[in-house]
């Protein structure tokens, strides 16, 4: 089965005060790192860049401009993958996701699920709150143990992501997306290491990852 992806790197960086996803991350930039994480399970990378992006398409196949939302940047890049039979869907600020998980979500889906996304265990006590005049204040506690967070790489089958797409114009994570089609999501163990680059220290601590790993 033929496998594209499509690595996001469109966004803005306004938290972090700049084009995060080029920053330098230990001499090669963040958005490269994912492109090379992304090649270790497709044969095409599409890369979704800031209609201002000036370089050199950071190793991707396929260099495409973004839209003005997450969803409409994927949308850009799945017109580049009309050939795959399977899309993986990568944020670019994930540098550090491994070769294995991105295997083990295209395995879940060349398994026969719709789409497959990693996911951490809760920890934390998590409450719902609401605003109660100048206050937050909290409403409920939620049980814990039939939640997970969400990270990429998110693989699915290209059909199913095309129909998607077009049946709603935007979500948070493209399996939202395929959710609400009643679609079959696997949830695989996500990586710890596997952090998404919003701040500074986010960079920083991604920096001190790959060197303790060296």
């Amino acid at each position: 089965m033929m496998v594209a992806a499509i690595v996001v790197a469109a966004g803005q960086g306004a938290r972090f005060g700049g084009l995060k996803q080029f920053a330098d991350l230990d001499n090669e930039s963040v958005a490269r790192r994912s492109v090379r994480g992304a090649r270790s399970v497709a044969s095409k990378v599409v890369l979704v860049v800031p209609v201002d992006y000036d370089g050199t398409g950071e190793g991707a196949d396929v260099v495409v401009t973004g839209g003005a939302s997450r969803a409409a940047s994927v949308r850009s890049g799945l017109v580049e993958c009309a050939d795959a039979d399977i899309v993986v869907v990568h944020d670019a600020a994930r540098p550090l996701a491994s070769p294995e998980l991105f295997h083990l979500v295209v395995d879940a889906v060349k398994n026969g699920a719709s789409a497959a996304v990693p996911g951490l265990a809760i920890t934390d006590t998590v409450k719902r709150v609401r605003r109660a005049g100048e206050s937050t204040v909290v409403d409920a506690t939620v049980t814990r143990e039939d939640l997970v967070t969400v990270q990429t790489p998110q693989a699915f089958r290209r059909a199913t992501l095309e129909q998607a797409h077009a049946a709603s114009s935007d979500a948070t994570d493209d399996a939202a997306l395929v959710e609400a089609l009643d679609e079959v999501v696997v949830v695989v163990p996500g990586e710890q290491q596997n952090i998404k680059i919003t701040s500074a220290s986010d960079l920083h601590r991604a920096i001190e990852t790959i060197r303790g790993g060296q």
